[in-house]
């Protein structure tokens, strides 16, 4: 089945909360110590969406097999035209090309919005992500020794970056 790529729904908050608790309590993708809960992850897409930012879901069939989206890098004015990218996939499907489709679909919906630079933040022992985002053009920009912790551990973080096609002008 062709993998679908789309703009999510509250419809599919309760999946993209299940791809998010499995990384939060499982890896070091995201640094915090907990679970979210469905109201959080309906508040968390219904603020990207009104401020403007995409919120992504990977589509296998009638399954939401990953989600993605971006926001601002920092909020102060000077970095309107950065964003930094989130991307998560279903542990059950890792290297079929989800991850990919969906850095892509970010990558072009934030060329059209005007932005000139897309900034990943990645665990650096997150190595297929590092690796996903240098094959599509990120260069590794910064790594900055343990700046978090989770799992009784220092973590490093790479920041990666992405010149953005287009005609943007400060």
């Amino acid at each position: 089945m062709p993998l679908i790529v789309r703009d999510a729904t509250m419809e599919d908050a309760a999946d993209i909360l299940a791809i998010y608790n499995f990384a939060a309590l499982n890896t070091t993708a995201v640094w915090t110590d907990g679970a979210s809960d469905l109201r959080s992850r309906r508040d968390w897409i219904g603020a990207r969406q009104q401020a403007g930012f995409p919120v992504l879901v990977a589509m296998n069939g009638a399954h939401v097999v990953g989600f993605a989206s971006f926001g601002d890098f920092r909020p102060w004015p000077g970095y309107r035209h950065t964003a930094e990218n989130s991307v998560y996939v279903d542990a059950r499907h890792h290297r079929l090309g989800i991850g990919r489709s969906l850095v892509s679909a970010l990558i072009e919906r934030a060329g059209t919005m005007g932005k000139h630079v897309m900034i990943a933040g990645i665990e650096s022992a997150n190595t297929a992500s590092i690796a996903l985002h240098a094959s599509l053009g990120f260069a590794e920009v910064a790594r900055m020794p343990e700046v978090g912790c989770k799992f009784g551990r220092w973590l490093d973080l790479v920041l990666m970056q992405k010149q953005l096609a287009g005609d943007v002008r400060p």
